[in-house]
């Protein structure tokens, strides 16, 4: 069997393989350092998106070139067998499950990689596969995998959920989870395995709840600053004064002197308010006046005039 037969039989062997539809003919044995990687990524609407690499390493230049004309045949040989062995797995699956399946937008395509390990020759298959999880409170995966899995030595298993979900049970349990439930072979999985069940995350309501508390908090706090700023607005020096006799005024100056002289020479002028019992705008007109007249001197101190004895 030359190379590209003997590719095309192992990439679709395997496959049958991993979703374990009977075949009767032998597979043959994996070129050196092959590995093939599934990638299975499910979305919150049943479908799952496909993607197959089967990546075998090019030692030779005869290597590559039976790769090349192994890769020139995907579009017209290898794609349509994949499509057809595809098909006919959905359509087992949706006989298994009662749940209408099908599978769309095949692709395939060879390539060559080179990294700093070497020169690869690397197969894609992809499609989609709808239908293939279970919808409704959760999200569950494995019923269309009714005959089991299968994974050959050095390959990978990698199924991706949706934003939004948690892992609630994975049976058999992953070997890692990283971007992803992955699983290495060799193994093999039991009917309807590897079973899956993705939980969708509820509302958040902790988080908002604790949000709009802060914020009520936050804005207690400031109503609260505000109105402690008010109460202590300081007096307007232009405010007109309560009309007193002259008298009164003498007497008034008098107090406001003796209250300074008592307090060391210096009071605020919300303390000069209050000790005196008077109507803050005929105190402030009576400091204006011994304001000008070199008595006393206003130093701002804050929002407060700190009245000072010259």
């Amino acid at each position: 069997m030359d190379y590209v037969t003997r590719s095309g039989s192992i990439v679709l062997l395997t496959i049958l393989l991993l979703i374990c539809i009977p075949v009767v003919e032998a597979q043959s044995p994996d070129p050196p350092d092959s590995s093939i990687t599934y990638t299975i990524t499910v979305y919150e609407d049943g479908t799952a998106f496909w993607h197959v690499e089967y990546r075998t390493l090019l030692v030779s230049d005869e290597d590559m070139a039976m790769f090349d004309a192994y890769a020139g045949n995907v579009s017209s040989i290898y794609l349509p067998q994949f499509e057809g062995l595809m098909q006919r797995s959905a359509a087992q699956a949706a006989a298994a499950t009662s749940r209408l399946m099908d599978v769309t937008d095949f692709a395939g395509n060879g390539v060559v990689q080179t990294s700093p390990t070497g020169r690869y020759g690397v197969v894609f298959y992809s499609f989609s596969w709808k239908g293939f999880a279970k919808t409704g409170n959760d999200l569950t995966v494995g019923d269309a995998l009714a005959g089991g899995l299968y994974l050959a030595k050095d390959n990978t298993l990698i199924v991706r959920y949706p934003a939004g979900y948690t892992v609630s049970s994975a049976e058999p349990a992953p070997d890692e989870m990283r971007d992803g439930l992955i699983w290495y072979g060799q193994r093999s999985f039991g009917p309807g395995e590897p079973r899956l069940v993705f939980e969708k995350t509820g509302f958040p309501w902790l988080p908002v709840v604790l949000g709009c508390v802060l914020i009520l908090i936050i804005f207690a706090g400031l109503y609260v600053i505000n109105a402690k700023r008010h109460r202590e607005k300081p007096d307007d020096p232009d405010i007109p004064a309560v009309q007193i006799s002259e008298a009164e005024l003498i007497t008034l100056e008098e107090k406001i002197i003796q209250l300074l002289k008592a307090s060391g020479g210096e009071q605020f002028q919300s303390e000069i308010v209050k000790n005196l019992g008077l109507p803050k705008s005929t105190v402030s007109a009576t400091l204006n006046d011994l304001h000008r007249r070199g008595m006393i001197q206003k130093v701002k101190k804050g929002r407060e005039n700190l009245i000072r004895l010259i």
